[in-house]
């Protein structure tokens, strides 16, 4: 692992280019047995929100979506009709949303520079978002969207409190989480090569004592699980007006 390590910290971050993987791959099983990424938000399939809002973006030059084996020709065909311009290809995930994203990054072009992986589930993600965590990114090579958590926090063992954590110092991270290339390459099969649990893909470079610096991200950049996380969604179209 030595070369790519010392790869990252001799590079300069001026204006790289960027590669979005985005992760659509899950099973949905808190959806009620409905394939979330395909639901209609505004009437539009959610996937294809959240891929519009990357084509969108000028700092993202293409895009790779990563998906169940059954769900590549109507996702393919989606992305077509949908006269998205950035999609390099759509390729089949893996058993865990780790190995998803690292199938994803090995399709990224090699002249790709920055990484961002951006759930197939944020479909609200904002312009000002995508930004902002970009820049950041091309400063200092790992960077995350993140908003303060609202609610009290408990820390419990078997139902029993055991502590109340500073809620000032805690925040809930978002995507598209943004890293040099090789850092997460790097990372990411690192961790899974040694069969690390990851709750995202921050964690795979904070395992290696890597900083990742969070940017301001957004309440309404929710992630779709539930069906009530959908209810939410369509109201906030309606409250942005961009329906």
């Amino acid at each position: 692992m030595a070369g790519w390590f010392k790869g990252f910290f001799g590079r300069k971050y001026e204006e790289k280019r960027c590669a979005a993987v985005v992760p659509a791959a899950g099973s949905s099983t808190r959806m009620q047995g409905q394939d979330k990424v395909l639901l209609p938000l505004g009437g539009v399939p959610l996937l294809i929100r959240t891929l519009r809002a990357l084509d969108a973006c000028p700092g993202i030059d293409e895009i790779i979506v990563v998906t169940r084996e059954d769900q590549i020709v109507p996702i393919s065909q989606l992305c077509q009709e949908s006269g998205l311009s950035k999609i390099k290809c759509v390729v089949v995930g893996g058993a865990t949303r780790a190995e998803s994203v690292l199938r994803g990054i090995r399709e990224v072009s090699p002249e790709m520079e920055l990484i961002a992986i951006h759930d197939g589930a944020r479909p609200l993600v904002s312009q000002q978002v995508l930004d902002c965590v970009l820049r950041k990114a091309q400063e200092h090579g790992a960077a995350a969207p993140a908003v303060p958590v609202k609610d009290t926090i408990k820390q419990a063992v078997d139902g029993v409190v055991e502590r109340t954590p500073d809620r000032t110092r805690l925040f809930a991270v978002q995507t598209p989480q943004v890293f040099d290339h090789e850092l997460i390459l790097g990372a990411l099969t690192k961790a899974l090569d040694e069969g690390a649990e990851l709750t995202d893909d921050c964690s795979a470079v904070e395992r290696l004592g890597m900083k990742v610096c969070l940017t301001e991200g957004d309440y309404a950049n929710l992630k779709v699980t539930t069906p009530e996380d959908l209810i939410l969604a369509e109201a906030l179209l309606d409250w942005r007006g961009n329906r």
